[in-house]
């Protein structure tokens, strides 16, 4: 597989993100090697409190395949999702979810529900955490350090 690669090019979203002023938070949505969606958060300049980057990258892989449903694809996000993300991720059907970064205060794989071990969904997605945590977590930690001096 080429999870470094995409998770490359979602750290690549996310300072696209950070460049305009959003939390940098990048997600690609992918399935056999292809780029179905992909997005950086961007609730502040859209004006949309569901623009996260997950949502972003569902919504614009739907789009293109004309179907809300998105089986066999995977999700690769810089960031820990929180619930909101992880229910679209279950609606939509993606079938794995790679992150970087944990959140400590709202992620829902690991840090506070660990909603991927309910019984109630009726979809299950494989989950794997920490793949280039440590390029992830610099970016925002940096991020939140420039806001905080400014």
């Amino acid at each position: 597989m080429n999870d470094e690669i995409w998770m490359q090019r979602a750290l690549e979203l996310a300072r696209q993100g950070a460049e305009a002023g959003e939390v940098p938070v990048g997600a690609v949505l992918v399935r056999d090697d292809q780029v179905l969606g992909e997005g950086f958060n961007q609730p502040i300049t859209s004006h949309d409190p569901t623009a996260h980057a997950e949502v972003v990258a569902l919504r614009n892989a739907a789009d293109d395949e004309q179907n809300y449903r998105l089986p066999g694809s995977t999700l690769y996000v810089t960031l820990e999702p929180c619930t909101m993300c992880f229910g679209a991720l279950v609606h939509a059907r993606v079938a794995r979810l790679v992150y970087a970064a944990k959140e400590p205060r709202a992620g829902v794989c690991e840090s506070q529900l660990q909603l991927p071990q309910v019984d109630f969904y009726n979809h299950k997605l494989l989950v794997e955490g920490g793949l280039m945590e440590a390029e992830s977590a610099a970016m925002l930690k940096a991020f939140f350090a420039a806001r905080r001096k400014g």
